[in-house]
């Protein structure tokens, strides 16, 4: 069953910024990803842990946006790095 903490309470659904079509560093680099994850503080769209890159990871050590949401058509899941927990 899926927990959830403040920081998944609050978090606002964000739209993504810069790039909708993929993962914004990868694209700029001409890399490939596995699956989006959008920042729910900022809309950055970042690649996920499978992937080689880790964007999404990167940009929360980088900002401390805590809360990220799937990114991928079908789930609907959101991930707090603070808390280590999955909430809807």
């Amino acid at each position: 069953m899926a927990e959830t903490c403040e920081h998944i309470e609050k978090a606002d659904t964000s739209t993504p910024a810069r790039t909708p079509e993929g993962c914004e560093e990868c694209l700029k680099m001409g890399d490939t990803w596995v699956h989006l994850r959008l920042c729910l503080t900022c809309g950055h769209v970042g690649c996920c842990d499978n992937s080689k890159n880790k964007h999404a990871t990167k940009h929360f050590h980088a900002t401390q946006h805590p809360v990220i949401k799937s990114f991928q058509p079908g789930e609907d899941w959101k991930w707090c790095y603070i808390d280590e927990l999955i909430g809807k």
